[in-house]
């Protein structure tokens, strides 16, 4: 049984090779994907995922304007979606330094058309959790369709922000957030001077989900980069 909730994420291919292109696009959709976009180059990339803020990103590493691993670095920044590389360089070194930089799969070209779905599925099954789940943390868990903390058999309501900035570290829940994704997720494209605001919501998240806020166990400070959730339940 297909997870129809996956199949509505937002999808972007980056590759030179319009043939590529068009033949991945095809075979995602036909499975069921509705929201798939192409670029052949960085420069579009970038532009395409500003604007359309995909999900989950497909590279080919050989680009007219630069390389796979310099863009994926510069997709990061503007949010921490999942990376799969699509592409023809097999070198253990290549698979080395993607999955290194952060990479969540490496496909090797020619592939199998049902290779590259499961692996899609895979990586968005891991990446993004049906909606509105109870999520279990060490010492309390979240109600997202209540936006709501139980502790002790304590229910404890979530403002909208704290929502939002729980919400995109649950998405990458077990992986690091840094603090400008965190900003832009929940403040947009002024993220500028929103740092502070983020500590001090933090604080409270802490205080709502931890046992002992000082010494936090789910809500982890990653120094010089940004956060990172630890859910019981993946």
């Amino acid at each position: 049984m297909k997870d129809n909730y996956l199949l509505k994420k937002r999808i972007l291919l980056v590759d030179d090779e319009i043939e590529i292109l068009e033949m991945v696009s095809s075979i995602l959709e036909e499975y069921g994907f509705t929201c798939v976009s192409t670029a052949k180059n960085i420069k579009d990339a970038i532009t395409c995922a500003k604007k359309n803020q995909p999900e989950l990103a497909i590279l080919d590493i050989m680009l007219p304007d630069g390389n796979g691993f310099d863009l994926m670095k510069d997709l990061k920044e503007i949010n921490n979606f999942p990376i799969l590389f699509l592409t023809a360089c097999g070198e253990d070194e290549d698979k080395f330094k993607g999955f290194d930089l952060g990479a969540d799969d490496y496909i090797v070209k020619p592939f199998l058309p049902k290779e590259l779905v499961f692996r899609v599925l895979a990586i968005l099954r891991r990446s993004y959790k049906e909606e509105n789940p109870l999520v279990q943390l060490k010492n309390s868990q979240i109600d997202f369709a209540k936006a709501e903390i139980i502790k002790d058999d304590e229910i404890i309501p979530l403002t909208a922000k704290e929502y939002e900035i729980l919400s995109i570290l649950y998405r990458n829940a077990g992986r690091i957030v840094t603090i400008d994704g965190i900003c832009e997720a929940a403040w947009g494209d002024a993220i500028y001077g929103y740092e502070n605001s983020l500590m001090a919501h933090i604080r409270r998240i802490r205080e709502k989900i931890e046992l002992n806020p000082s010494k936090p166990v789910s809500l982890i400070t990653v120094k010089g980069l940004g956060y990172k959730l630890k859910v019981e339940n993946i």
